[in-house]
């Protein structure tokens, strides 16, 4: 995203905001329902209908959350 970063220099993340073209793989901008307005960064692990399996920490493979299908993905913060 231009202007986004520290600075004013770009972000360097290049989100996929597209919930029809999400793939493995992908970089998204998440959300978590305990903590509105915070904007959380991962990477898509699976893709399915009607939900996707987002890396939580990409130190810890272990750290796995489950997310709505949609532009910006939901995580219910019980997860977190």
């Amino acid at each position: 995203m231009k202007g986004m970063g520290e600075g004013g220099e770009d972000c360097p993340f290049e989100f996929n905001f597209d919930a029809a073209t999400f793939k493995v793989g992908d970089t998204v901008s998440y959300r978590v329902s305990t903590m509105e307005g915070f904007p959380f960064v991962g990477e898509l692990l699976e893709v399915h209908d009607d939900y996707v399996v987002i890396a939580g920490d990409p130190n810890d493979p272990e750290v796995r959350y489950k997310g709505t299908r949609e532009s910006r993905p939901m995580v219910d913060g019980s997860e977190i």
